[in-house]
């Protein structure tokens, strides 16, 4: 008799709240964990079509380290569909106007670009310091340290 391959669908997941710091993490390495977590690629249960991914918190998020020249050679582009209407940030601008922003859009990169990325990365909560708001779900502590 053959044994079956675990398939993880929605009814058997079982999802985890994890805290990360990204106070002097560089960018880059910090969305790589992340994401990993976001999907579920630390889980034995691992199925690629299916969201078995943990909620992911960052807090510290304008601490975040960029090595090199990133902050002011890597260009964010975003554009309004109007002629004329293409704007551009520096990664060190975004930084100091919105780090929320740029966590965001370096861990949603690493994610699938389909409905079920979309999905995983609503799990990822980023927050400006040390504070916050979701301390019921009482949040293990991610460490990185290892991973990086």
């Amino acid at each position: 008799m053959m044994k079956q391959t675990f398939m993880a669908n929605a009814s058997n997941v079982d999802r985890k709240w994890y805290i990360v710091d990204a106070a002097g993490v560089p960018l880059g390495r910090l969305s790589a964990v992340v994401a990993s977590v976001l999907r579920g690629k630390n889980k034995p249960t691992f199925t690629p079509h299916v969201d078995t991914g943990d909620f992911v918190i960052v807090i510290n998020a304008e601490q975040v380290a960029l090595t090199g020249k990133k902050a002011s050679d890597k260009i964010y582009y975003s554009h309004s569909l109007h002629p004329g209407g293409l704007k551009s940030i520096s990664a060190g601008e975004l930084r100091e106007k919105n780090a929320v922003r740029l966590i965001e859009k370096s861990v949603k990169g690493m994610l699938p670009h389909n409905t079920l990325g979309r999905a995983q990365g609503m799990k990822l909560k980023v927050f400006v310091g040390g504070e916050h708001n979701h301390a019921a779900q009482q949040p293990e502590v991610l460490d990185i340290s290892g991973l990086i």
